[in-house]
């Protein structure tokens, strides 16, 4: 497993990054690295779609879902029957949206790898013989960031564009009652909604902690592809119907709701 790791995710980006780092000017390390994450980007980019097409019929499901848990709020057994049965009538994965993440992380690990190893120690030893061996590594980003070594900065930026790309997939108006404030229609909340809440502040916190210890290399990989990906969905979502809050929220009296 681990040869066949080596062979086919973390020798092809160390060979790609020691190359852009041949051919981009001045030798800077940090250029290459937002460079490799462009080109990560794209090959994810099949899984980032799907995932970005989830969130968006979870968006659009939402007015149903919420009926749902107003309907039988004081049966949860039918309640996650119905709900279950929601989703497959209208063929929405609710956990589909967590696959890119799952593929995501080998390549994560990658990066890691070759910034832990490549950039501070210089070795070599995997470069195909068509890639020159640049002898050395200059670490510096831009002239003053050292990419070898933790830069806080750069985590914290990471950290504003993770919750940045959370923010955005948080737009769904809540279900409102006859007096117009939101209510819920069910004892507990959908299990899927309070994952959202609680990962909008957790991984921003998270990253901000993980990148502020590893190599600033990995915290400018992670800001750039956490970039992309709100790029990603900005496009996406500003396509006509997409992305809105699909009309104004409706509203329940004794028990029913009115659209």
């Amino acid at each position: 497993m681990i040869g066949i790791y080596n062979s086919l995710i973390y020798q092809p980006l160390f060979n790609l990054l020691i190359w852009l780092y041949n051919v981009v000017p001045a030798h800077d390390i940090g250029i290459a690295i937002i460079l490799l994450t462009v080109v990560i980007k794209l090959i994810l980019y099949p899984f980032s779609l799907q995932s970005i097409r989830a969130q968006k019929s979870m968006q659009s499901l939402q007015p149903k879902l919420e009926e749902i848990k107003v309907k039988y709020k004081d049966n949860k057994e039918k309640l996650s029957m119905e709900m279950m049965s929601l989703y497959k009538k209208e063929k929405v994965n609710p956990f589909s949206s967590c696959l890119p993440i799952l593929i995501q992380f080998p390549f994560l690990i990658a990066v890691f790898q070759i910034l832990r190893n490549g950039l501070s120690n210089g070795s070599f030893d995997m470069l195909y013989p068509f890639v020159n061996n640049p002898g050395e590594i200059q670490t510096l980003f831009l002239g003053f960031w050292d990419l070898s070594q933790p830069q806080i900065i750069l985590a914290v930026l990471a950290g504003l564009a993770q919750y940045w790309q959370a923010s955005m997939l948080m737009t769904s108006k809540p279900l409102q009652g006859k007096d117009g404030k939101p209510i819920t229609g069910a004892k507990d909340e959908n299990m899927m909604a309070m994952m959202n809440k609680q990962m909008k502040y957790f991984m921003p916190i998270f990253t901000v902690f993980i990148a502020a210890t590893l190599p600033g290399g990995l915290a400018l990989y992670w800001l750039v592809m956490t970039g992309l990906t709100v790029l990603q969905q900005w496009l996406s979502f500003r396509k006509k119907g997409d992305g809105d809050d699909q009309g104004e929220a409706p509203k329940v009296i004794e028990g029913e709701v009115l659209n």
